[in-house]
């Protein structure tokens, strides 16, 4: 499906709010997340006040500037997959292709650090957690043309957005996430080491 021209008039206005999500993002690595006003965030950003909250509705919302179009990308994940393509397979593809760039930039332990210093943004953090996993559930289940309540949908939403976490801490991540990601496809199971009393 092609894609409407973005105007100049809605590039400007994207191209401010990454540069006042930037600069507050650096602020806050340099000086923490306490210590950073959101006057000292316009004042790098070079833009008002009033501009900075035209576009956030807060200081949580300024770290995590890409909230609502995370929330957009994992609901097309599901309702606009390719012809054929598995539910699983297309969160699949689209870990790999949003996540692992992520984590592979030069500020992403900086900024997990960050996150998981401050309590204010940790309880965001799972506000957010958990918003996504909503909004996910409920396409899979739109799907499959189930109820939003439904458990199934809950449980695979919910692991596929720990899919990350569990990923951050192995050294190859790719082969991390395909590895998750064949579990919650093919089923767990017993690690080979696994004695024959743990197997049965």
């Amino acid at each position: 499906m092609t894609q409407p021209a973005v105007s100049r008039r809605e590039r400007k206005k994207a191209a401010t709010r990454q540069a006042i999500a930037d600069a507050a993002l650096q602020l806050f690595l340099e000086h923490g997340y306490d210590h950073v006003s959101i006057k000292d965030i316009a004042e790098t950003a070079d833009v008002s006040t009033a501009t900075v909250f035209k576009h956030f509705t807060g200081k949580e919302a300024l770290v995590f500037d890409q909230e609502e179009s995370t929330d957009a990308h994992l609901a097309a994940a599901v309702r606009e997959r390719r012809a054929g393509q598995t539910v699983i397979d297309a969160l699949r593809e689209h870990v790999l292709s949003t996540w692992l760039p992520i984590a592979a930039h030069p500020q992403s332990a900086e900024f997990i650090r960050l996150v998981n210093t401050t309590p204010a943004l940790r309880a965001y953090a799972e506000r957010m957690w958990t918003r996504h996993t909503d909004t996910l559930s409920a396409a899979i289940a739109d799907e499959y043309g189930v109820d939003h309540n439904d458990l199934a949908c809950a449980v695979l939403a919910r692991f596929v957005l720990e899919v990350p976490v569990l990923a951050q801490r192995q050294e190859d991540r790719r082969a991390a996430v395909e590895e998750v990601f064949d579990m919650l496809a093919n089923g767990w199971h017993p690690p080979a080491a696994a004695t024959p009393a743990e197997a049965h």
